[in-house]
Parts: structure tokens; sequence; C-alpha cells
């Protein structure tokens, strides 16, 4: 990971600006497999997520994409998500299926404010890791994201958290479920609501 910037910045500063110019002007010069992101007020590269990572993900999503069938909503990778020039890049998320007017004028991404869930899944490595617990968690709540699930195979032997009832004001999740790997746990709202992550996700043994 690096880190171009490290100030925090409020919403539309001149920071925030410098930020977003620098990241559309560095993203499309990376190496293959790796990528940008924007998490309160720097600019991230991380590369992409080992095997293991990618099935983990890709599960989950087959999982909500039959959970999700006649919903309106559907589960979606590989996309750039945008709030007040930050921008993020998870590992999954639930936005309506037409999500053509929450596209960005510039059609850089989708709007957070579209986001009924998000998922990461915890890469190996200090930065990584702080990544999607701390600084992730703080920026999902803050852009009022209802659900935030983070499957974490560093956490013990490997722990499942869902947080849900964001208060953005002060940047957290109010309600928060553990659960460890191969333990059920359920979605608690939104249109995965009732959805099962079981042991078919976080079975023993998988490395991320």
């Amino acid at each position: 990971m690096t880190a171009l910037a490290h100030e925090a910045a409020t919403p539309h500063s001149d920071l925030d600006e410098a930020l977003w110019l620098a990241w559309q002007a560095a993203v499309d010069k990376l190496p293959e497999g790796f990528h940008a992101e924007i998490i309160e007020g720097s600019i991230e590269v991380s590369p992409t997520g080992r095997y293991s990572h990618g099935e983990t993900a890709n599960d989950l999503r087959d999982s909500l994409v039959v959970f999700l069938a006649g919903s309106g909503f559907a589960a979606r990778q590989v996309m750039n998500v945008i709030h007040r020039r930050k921008v993020w890049i998870p590992d999954l998320f639930i936005a309506p299926k037409d999500a053509e007017k929450h596209v960005t004028e510039d059609g850089i991404g989708i709007k957070a404010s579209a986001l009924e869930l998000v998922v990461e899944v915890v890469s190996p490595g200090r930065d990584s890791i702080s990544r999607g617990r701390i600084r992730k968690r703080r920026a999902y709540a803050r852009a009022g994201i209802p659900v935030y699930i983070l499957i974490d195979d560093h956490d013990d032997r490997g722990t499942v958290t869902v947080l849900s009832a964001p208060d953005p004001d002060r940047a957290v999740y109010d309600d928060e479920v553990r659960a460890a790997y191969g333990t059920a746990i359920t979605i608690p709202a939104g249109p995965a609501k009732g959805f099962v992550i079981g042991g078919d996700i976080t079975g023993p043994g998988r490395e991320v």
C-alpha cells in the first residue's frame, strides 16, 4: 500500500480536490494488478487479492445473486464507489439492479448513496488489515451505507463481522455482530435481510 497524503479532509476541501485530481491522473497508469482508492485523506494503492481472497468474494456473490433474484437489487464487484471525492473499490456490494441514475455524471463510478450493503475481505499485511477494520469501517459509516460485512481471516481463526445502523456524524456503526468462521451469521437489514453467511463461504482452513 502506498499513501500519497495523510491529513484528514473535510468534504469538498482543497485537499479533497487535489487528491481527486491526483487519483484521476494516476489511476490509468497503475501497473496491472493494482488499484487505487481515496480513503480518509490518502490515496491508497494496493494489489489485487490472492486467489482465495477472490474465491471468498465470488462464493458470496454467487449465493447473493440467487438470493436477490427478482428483488430489483444486484450484487456487484470491481466498480468504483464514489462519495464526496472519495473513491472505494469494495470486494462486493449490493445496489439497485437498474443503477444508471446512480452513476456519477462523469461515469467514473456509482454513488455510495445507492449502496445497501458493502463487503470487504481482509487481505494480509498490517496496512490491509487496518484498512478493512478501521479506515473503511469509518468511511462506509460516514457515507451512511446501511450494512458493512467484514470477512477477516486474520482475526483469531477467522471471523465475519456484520455492522449495521450507521451513524454518519460519528462515523461508526451502532450495531455489530461477530461470528467465527463456519458459524452462521445473518444479514439483519436491506434487500439481503435474512441471508445467512455460513460454512459454505467461510469454512475452516480458508486462507485469504
